[in-house]
């Protein structure tokens, strides 16, 4: 494991610097590299100098008060947003730069540290237990390790989401992510799996199989296993996310109906019913928890659509659950979703649309807001072509 090394102040004389030089192990969720110099930092440091050896690439290990460090924290965010992206030609290149201005405000931000003791205690004055909350993110401690405020403070947070949970009004119930796994806090995505028409031969009928590609927090899978699916296959490559399936779907009553298997995109055999809720943008994810909106070349889109049809039962359906915010960013067109539809051996059957409610599509601040506004989510019901007569 990388590891970092830095000297501690100390002002008396009879302490030799080497006897000052510290070293810890290094860790980032982001795979960010080990900073290559780190200085302490404290409740003296000023924001404009914290800011300028940041930005010239040193780290700064905080030794002072724990609100402190989030207090500069804040003021080295403010300072970087002073600086806006340029407007973009295009929509595409909006995207790009605005993508690349938050790359270069997390690369700032994240060169504030925090030093983990080996039992995952963060000795800062005023500073919260965060055992339980490192815990749940980075596993047993294996030793002291350094990581960035930014990344404890996103650890911190979703503790606190996994223990209250997120309402699912379409579930009557709450789902509790884990950290690393997207949350379903955008709600539309759910209510859309939760009113399609089911597939079935006659009124009433519901398929007795489901596959669930991709679960995250399983919120799908317990969706349909709430509306009579007999059996539902969660399927998830990201271990956090079959531990968090696992964990909600046992929350629920529903582990004797679900089954949560750690694997690629499709698990063995067919479904009356496979539902994917794939990356919205084809884009690269910059940390963990962003691979849930971002999937670089549509990868994970174009393998379930060329897969689909061999796990597909007689007169069986995909769900296809997919934002057009890719379309009006032109980082995808209409004609290429369509046209890999077709090509998989596949045909549309119906579209179920609904507009977002997240506030974002009503800020007119936000730098994407021309297609955060236009955005719509669909959920398109897709059947093997062969069958269409």
């Amino acid at each position: 494991m990388p590891r970092i090394e830095w000297t501690e102040n100390d002002h008396t004389s009879h302490v030799s610097p080497n006897d000052l030089v510290q070293h810890a192990r290094w860790h980032s969720e982001s795979g960010a590299p080990a900073p290559r110099r780190v200085v302490v930092a404290d409740d003296r440091t000023r924001a404009a100098d914290a800011h300028r050896l940041a930005c010239e690439g040193t780290a700064l290990l905080w030794r002072g008060d724990f609100h402190g460090a989030r207090q500069l924290l804040g003021a080295l965010g403010r300072r970087v947003d002073r600086k806006a992206p340029a407007p973009g030609a295009t929509p595409a290149d909006a995207f790009h730069l605005h993508r690349r201005a938050r790359g270069h405000r997390a690369r700032v931000l994240g060169m504030l540290l925090v030093h983990l003791d080996g039992e995952h205690r963060l000795n800062l004055r005023r500073a919260p237990d965060v055992r339980a909350a490192c815990r749940e993110a980075y596993g047993t401690p294996d030793g002291p390790m350094v990581v960035s405020l930014r990344e404890l403070l996103g650890v911190i947070g979703a503790h606190e989401w996994r223990v209250k949970g997120v309402d699912v009004p379409a579930l009557g119930a709450r789902i509790h992510p884990h950290y690393g796994v997207f949350s379903p806090v955008r709600g539309e995505y759910v209510d859309l799996v939760a009113r399609a028409p089911l597939p079935g031969s006659g009124a009433g009928a519901r398929p007795r199989t489901a596959f669930d590609v991709g679960t995250g927090t399983g919120v799908l899978a317990a969706v349909l296993a709430r509306r009579g699916v007999d059996r539902v296959v969660a399927t998830d490559i990201n271990p956090r996310a079959v531990a968090c399936a696992r964990d909600n779907v046992g929350r629920l009553g529903l582990a004797g109906r679900v089954d949560v298997l750690r694997t690629g995109l499709f698990p063995p055999g067919r479904a009356a019913l496979v539902v994917c809720n794939p990356p919205w943008l084809p884009a690269r994810p910059t940390s963990a928890v962003e691979q849930g909106v971002y999937d670089p070349g549509g990868a994970m889109l174009h393998g379930f659509l060329t897969g689909l049809a061999a796990h597909l039962e007689p007169a069986g359906e995909g769900w296809l659950v997919l934002s057009d915010l890719a379309e009006h960013l032109q980082l995808r067109s209409r004609g290429q979703l369509l046209g890999a539809i077709g090509a998989a051996g596949l045909r549309v059957v119906d579209r179920l649309d609904v507009a977002p409610r997240h506030p974002r599509a009503a800020d007119p601040a936000d730098p994407l807001h021309a297609a955060r506004a236009a955005e719509v989510t669909s959920l398109w019901r897709l059947g093997n072509a062969q069958e269409a007569f």
